[in-house]
């Protein structure tokens, strides 16, 4: 069953005004976003240095994931789908995805932590999570996000990865 030309391309339309939108409200509000953090004395170190990451992360996003998903709906629009540039950008796009996809998730996951620590190891908290180590630990998710989303194009079959991903994710 095909579509008619029409809806096809309203479709396209309306997911590139889409992105635009949320790409420029991803961008300002994560900026507010920073400049609250620095400016807020009451937040420990340590979880600021955490939503900072996770901020870092979704910032990118709307910089440079979301301007690439419109150029390629774009190219798809216009039917340009075989030539080596669309290509070379949807694999960029695709890496990308997974490697702000992933340290967004392991920023969480290491918020989630740190909040169960402060509250389960209250008067040790400070003690056993020090800024230095926390620091160590979210250059280590940005590591390993990069690392990992680069690595599962080389060795992963491109039906796997997906189903490679998630499943380290879920874990």
């Amino acid at each position: 069953m095909t579509e008619e030309p029409a809806v096809y391309f309203s479709s396209f339309v309306v997911n590139c005004v889409l992105n635009a939108f949320l790409s420029y409200n991803t961008i300002l509000l994560n900026i507010v976003t920073i400049h609250v953090l620095r400016k807020t004395p009451s937040l420990p170190k340590t979880l600021k240095t955490l939503l900072f990451s996770l901020t870092i992360s979704d910032l990118l996003v709307g910089l440079l994931v979301e301007p690439l998903h419109i150029v390629l709906l774009v190219k798809e629009m216009h039917q340009d789908t075989s030539s080596k540039v669309y290509t070379t950008m949807l694999t960029a796009f695709l890496i990308m995805v997974n490697f702000l996809s992933s340290a967004s998730f392991f920023s969480v996951v290491a918020i989630s932590a740190d909040r169960f620590l402060a509250i389960y190891l209250h008067l040790r908290y400070q003690e056993l999570v020090t800024s230095k180590r926390v620091f160590i630990g979210t250059i280590s998710i940005w590591i390993f996000s990069a690392s990992f989303s680069i690595s599962g194009f080389r060795w992963a079959p491109e039906n796997r990865r997906y189903i490679i991903f998630a499943s380290i994710e879920v874990l």
